[in-house]
């Protein structure tokens, strides 16, 4: 079977990922299949960084605010719907550009990794988050790392759900997330793809545009979304994302908002460096950096001759 020819645009926040995907489609005949765990959620634009239709040049933008903010959304339910997604793009002659910045959406979708149904557990869930909530995201994350020291390296503490989830796969079938994943490279991937990742020499240039984004939201009210979002019990989970929890003290009178704008830049700027070690494992990723760029242009000229090389003898 003939795989499919796939781009992929990766890296840290403010990398300025979009704006390179975007581009790409342009000059390649694309549409792009966003791999941001956040930016499915209908509600939440303007701390998930969600393009603008402005943003988007007219390129088609997929699996992008789609979900009601209370919905979960697994990683085997992201694949899924970005299967579909490729596919359709595909079909049509197109050229699926995925691009995001959560590590585990784009590797799972590329790898073709298939998640098994476990067992759902509402008690085990619930006595979990009661836990969590007593002891905090911390103590469940030791939890997993003694059963799942693999799975609970590519977490945050704050990643409640997703920590949740992993012990309840281990609790409910004996076997850990992380050999579930092993177990699932069985099927051949149907794609064939080129991933190119953002990367900044100099790591304080991406830290100022990190800070300059913040700012941006802020006067894009960011405030006003994150007191709506805070305020609403029924939405632990967005509740949690970056953008939001770091303004709630700020909400609560418990801190001047100075302080808390300061921790939402330090925690975005540590989110990056999570997202880099991430895909620094990924050896067959095609590094750009673009503060060495000449300019936005030089920059997509080099991503667009990868792809144009890459591309050659795949495509009709």
């Amino acid at each position: 079977m003939k795989k499919i020819p796939l781009i992929a645009v990766a890296g840290p926040t403010a990398s300025g990922k979009t704006s390179l995907a975007v581009e790409l489609c342009i000059r390649l005949g694309g549409e792009v299949v966003s791999a941001d765990s956040m930016q499915l959620y209908r509600g939440m634009d303007i701390a998930t960084a969600k393009p603008t239709p402005e943003e988007m040049r007219g390129v088609p933008h997929h699996l992008v605010d789609f979900l009601d903010i209370g919905s979960e959304f697994s990683v085997a339910d992201y694949v899924a719907a970005a299967h579909e997604a490729i596919g359709d793009i595909s079909n049509r002659g197109k050229l699926p550009v995925v691009c995001g910045g959560t590590g585990l959406y784009i590797d799972s979708l590329i790898e073709n990794i298939r998640f098994e149904k476990t067992v759902s557990s509402t008690p085990l869930r619930a006595e979990l988050k009661k836990l969590a909530e007593e002891k905090g995201g911390g103590y469940l994350l030791e939890m997993l790392r003694n059963i799942d020291p693999e799975t609970a390296s590519r977490l945050h503490e704050n990643n409640l759900n997703r920590i949740i989830r992993a012990l309840e796969v281990y609790k409910t079938t004996g076997e850990t997330m992380s050999e579930q994943i092993k177990n699932s490279r069985s099927e051949e991937s149907p794609y064939d793809a080129c991933v190119i990742g953002l990367d900044y020499k100099d790591r304080q240039v991406l830290y100022e545009r990190i800070g300059r984004r913040v700012d941006m939201m802020l006067e894009a009210g960011l405030l006003e979304e994150a007191e709506r979002v805070v305020s609403d019990p029924r939405l632990k989970t967005a509740r949690q994302a970056i953008g939001y929890k770091e303004l709630a003290p700020y909400f609560e009178g418990t801190a001047p908002l100075e302080e808390c704008i300061e921790n939402l830049k330090q925690a975005t700027r540590r989110y990056a460096k999570r997202q880099l070690t991430w895909f620094r494992r990924n050896k067959s990723i095609h590094w750009l950096y673009p503060d060495e760029a000449e300019s936005f242009e030089a920059l997509a000229d080099s991503a667009e001759g990868i792809c144009r090389e890459f591309l050659k003898g795949r495509t009709e």
